[in-house]
């Protein structure tokens, strides 16, 4: 008895300290779980269904760079109402828009702000099939344009028109909405507005050529900012560290688009699956020479463009008052800024 009353001594002796380090390691696992920095929750608010604008922040949600920063990201479809305008009424924290409706958005009570340019050139333009023979602005003349009912287009419209002593009265206005442009342009209408870099690219796929014309090629204050990643002045104002983690996240997922354009369309498949796989890739590949193309730095953008664009529409009598750069766009939340 003497003898195993020892041996358990020995037991209890030799157990104690492993049952203690034991319940100490479960404690500190306990902190380190509770003790992890708490995700602050962002919503971006997209300006139309998912497509190969937005990649960037799919590839930096994805890939954990937002979580890198301390953000939780949802990605959200618009509802009803433009990004700028849900926006500024404080319905998402950061939205895409584009530098038409920011400006248009400062005249009317909305403070929003841009903080980075998406893509760094306007790739939009008026497209149609060849066999339809609109090779310029004057061709436009007896034609049926498919749009969606934007006072910039009617202005943008006359504007290359009257450039190129053309009548605007000839052109008839038809709004199609979201309609497909190909199924569009075969049935409904002649030529349509167009991004270069998503239905430009569908039509390639398609084996259907199209005449383009590219908006900067007829005026200088036409190469404007579209898309654009937009915040409020409030958010701006009261939260800049989450503005600037947001875009150092955000910069991140872009330049990963740029780098490695076939894997960014694999992330945006993974996350919108019902989108074209072909679709996709090939505009990954158009776009990684776009999005930052002879800028500095990905997202930076110009004061003499947005005064440029500003003044335009001021003298298309788009907007009431002159706007100055200052109130529409800012560099500061760029990395390296």
């Amino acid at each position: 008895m003497k003898v195993k009353k020892k041996v358990m001594a020995l037991v209890v002796l030799f157990s104690l300290p492993l049952l203690l380090a034991s319940l100490l390691t479960g404690c500190n696992a306990g902190r380190e779980e509770t003790g992890q920095k708490e995700l602050n929750k962002v919503t971006v608010i997209l300006d139309w269904t998912p497509n190969t604008n937005h990649t960037g922040v799919y590839a930096a949600q994805k890939l954990g760079y937002y979580q890198e920063q301390g953000l939780a990201v949802e990605i959200v479809q618009p509802s009803e109402g433009g990004a700028s305008q849900l926006i500024a009424a404080g319905q998402g924290d950061f939205g895409f828009s584009y530098q038409e409706e920011v400006t248009i958005a400062r005249t009317r009570d909305m403070p929003v702000k841009a903080l980075a340019a998406v893509i760094q050139h306007n790739t939009s333009g008026f497209a149609s099939p060849v066999e339809k023979n609109i090779k310029s602005p004057r061709d436009f003349e007896g034609k049926k344009y498919g749009g969606w009912g934007s006072p910039a287009e009617e202005a943008i419209l006359k504007a290359l028109m009257n450039q190129e002593q053309a009548d605007f009265e000839k052109v008839e206005m038809i709004n199609i909405g979201t309609a497909d442009f190909l199924t569009s342009v075969r049935k409904d209408i002649d030529f349509a507005w167009i991004f270069k870099g998503w239905a430009g690219i569908e039509a390639e796929l398609k084996s259907i050529p199209l005449n383009f014309v590219y908006l900067k090629d007829y005026h200088e204050a036409l190469d404007y900012y579209t898309p654009v990643i937009i915040a409020s002045e409030e958010t701006i104002g009261k939260n800049p560290e989450l503005v600037r983690s947001f875009m150092q996240g955000t910069a991140r997922g872009y330049r990963y688009c740029i780098e490695n354009p076939e894997a960014a369309g694999e992330i945006l498949l993974e996350s919108v699956p019902e989108l074209n796989r072909d679709l996709v890739l090939e505009s990954q590949k158009y776009l990684a020479h776009e999005y930052q193309s002879d800028a500095r730095v990905w997202g930076e953008m110009s004061e003499i463009r947005w005064k440029k664009y500003a003044d335009w529409m001021y003298d298309q009598g788009l907007i009431d008052q002159p706007v100055e750069p200052g109130q529409v766009f800012t560099n500061e939340f760029l990395p390296g800024e």
